[in-house]
């Protein structure tokens, strides 16, 4: 049976017209998303598009080397592999679900008859991916110009966006790796943190403390691709839902 729009927590999903939202509610299967799934690999031909109703992934670029780096994060404001709505089947990128979650799934196929069939469907997904340029923008600036604990800053603050709740289960292994940062160094900048008192840092977990001080320490780094996820696609929700930012 398709789900209905209103029992959906995914934003993109919800963004779409009804009459576009029915043109693939029929193919939506409601899948778990668990941690270590990997949604898509380096030129492995897509099959699906995915969109998160819970958990964190991240779209990983890797070098010919296998070095690996964060590029983006997504959640339940997005779908993935974007590069669908241009009608590929093929990505240069990882992506994968680091903090497990559920998830809607749609044959690549039913996304490109829907394309066809309504010239609005696309809309809100052309203005995600805009959204989704603007933060690997600010991911770039924030690696160059912003000291560690500043990226830190900004980086828990995009996981609390997408997981909702003030008490996160993320470990310092995992920070380490999605910053491209050595362990202890991220241990160092959680202290730091922790001596604002913005946050506390417990075994295997972060706890959100002081969200508007974290954001005002992340010191720019954070906030201009969350607005313009607002601007361009949360007017229509905030009608009648939460925003996914702030």
């Amino acid at each position: 049976m398709a789900p209905s729009q209103e029992e959906i927590s995914n934003r993109m999903l919800t963004a779409l017209d009804r009459r576009d939202f029915e043109l693939i509610a029929p193919h939506l299967e409601l899948v778990d998303l668990p941690a270590r799934f990997r949604i898509a690999e380096p030129q492995k031909k897509l099959e699906y598009v995915y969109f998160p109703e819970s958990g964190i992934g991240a779209v990983m670029t890797v070098s010919p080397t296998g070095q690996t780096a964060q590029a983006g994060m997504f959640g339940w404001e997005g779908f993935v592999p974007t590069a669908t709505i241009i009608g590929d089947d093929f990505v240069p990128y990882l992506i994968d679900i680091n903090i497990g979650g559920t998830g809607y799934r749609v044959p690549i196929e039913a996304m490109g008859e829907a394309t066809t069939r309504s010239s609005s469907f696309q809309v809100p997904l052309i203005k995600y991916m805009h959204v989704f340029a603007t933060q690997l923008a600010y991911t770039a600036l924030a690696n160059v110009r912003y000291l560690l604990e500043q990226r830190l800053a900004r980086w828990i603050l995009m996981c609390h966006d997408r997981l909702r709740t003030d008490e996160m289960a993320i470990t310092h292994d995992y920070i380490a790796l999605m910053l491209g940062a050595r362990r202890p160094g991220v241990t160092t900048s959680l202290h730091v943190l922790e001596g604002h008192h913005l946050i506390r840092s417990l075994r295997g977990s972060i706890v959100i403390v002081d969200r508007a001080g974290l954001e005002a320490f992340a010191a720019g780094s954070y906030g201009v691709p969350e607005q313009e996820y607002e601007r361009l696609i949360g007017d229509r929700q905030r009608q009648s839902s939460a925003s996914a930012f702030g």
